[in-house]
């Protein structure tokens, strides 16, 4: 049942991360990228603290440093998607930033000489050709945004990975409340650096960023950091993919967009990819069944 729960709150997760495509592209008429990625973790921060200060007494060493290294890739998985869309399209830095799902589990190889599991992996591939079909408008020929984009797919691999294996032995809200601190200084020091100290704040922009703030930041991420206690990296990976097809809804209910047969192809992969991922253990036991008669 805990099993349930957390790809359920991982789909939660996706839902919520689709629908910041939408106040992500208002928020952007108003502020620039390293001020919205301020505002939503510094909020997210104080909002985390409101609601969980207490744990910031029992802090210790070992989900500090642990925090401070989700924060750190969270930061750059951002950092990288931003700059890098200057450069690309963003059709081609959606598909390339979502290859995480692929990288967490080819991480887990190299780092720990986990197995690959042929199923989710096989579920990465075909969630990839779906999120490939959802996302890509224009030829893939390559330059510097496109790179940026793949180290920011490593970055959230790294984060996903990382992610999955601190929870196991800390606190999920204790590391998220550090990963949080951790993402907000980095980014206001961004700000600092780039000049990008608002002036003025419109009403739409600040809405926007509440929203980014309390909903696909503290919530997201609480739901994302909780749920990886019950589920595997990979698979979270694969669920969390479906952000692609949300993103695709919310764009066509909200921003009009035009919805291609070569979308719902895409979106149709992406829901295979999870079946894959999800009805493993099912088969598994059903060939054991068999078998044992």
């Amino acid at each position: 049942m805990k099993q349930y729960i957390g790809d359920g709150m991982l789909l939660v997760t996706a839902i919520i991360w689709g629908s910041g495509f939408v106040v992500t592209d208002i928020a952007l008429k108003f502020l620039t990228p390293y001020q919205v990625m301020a505002g939503r973790f510094v909020l997210a921060t104080l909002l985390l603290t409101m609601l969980f200060g207490l744990k910031l007494k029992t802090l210790t060493k070992s989900v500090m440093w642990k925090g401070a290294i989700l924060g750190t890739f969270l930061f750059l998985g951002f950092v990288l998607q931003t700059v890098g869309l200057q450069y690309t399209t963003p059709s081609k830095n959606a598909f390339l930033t979502a290859v995480n799902v692929v990288i967490v589990p080819i991480i887990a190889y190299l780092l720990y000489k986990r197995r690959i599991d042929r199923y989710e992996m096989f579920g990465s591939v075909i969630a990839i050709v779906g999120i490939g079909l959802l996302c890509l408008q224009s030829s893939m020929t390559g330059n510097i945004g496109d790179i940026l984009s793949l180290a920011c797919a490593a970055a959230f691999a790294f984060d996903i990975f990382y992610t999955n294996l601190f929870v196991k032995k800390e606190d999920p809200i204790s590391l998220t409340i550090v990963q949080f601190i951790t993402a907000s200084l980095l980014s206001v020091v961004a700000v600092l650096i780039k000049g990008d100290i608002p002036t003025s704040l419109e009403s739409e922009g600040v809405y926007s960023i509440l929203y980014l703030a309390v909903f696909s930041t503290t919530i997201a991420y609480l739901f994302q950091n909780k749920a990886h206690q019950y589920t595997t990296a990979t698979k979270a990976a694969i669920i969390l993919s479906t952000e692609s097809f949300f993103g695709m809804l919310f764009s066509v209910l909200f921003l009009h967009e035009v919805l291609t047969g070569r979308m719902l192809i895409g979106a149709v992969l992406i829901m295979m990819a999870i079946l894959i991922a999800e009805l493993k253990p099912s088969f598994n036991k059903n060939q054991s069944v068999k078998n044992v008669h």
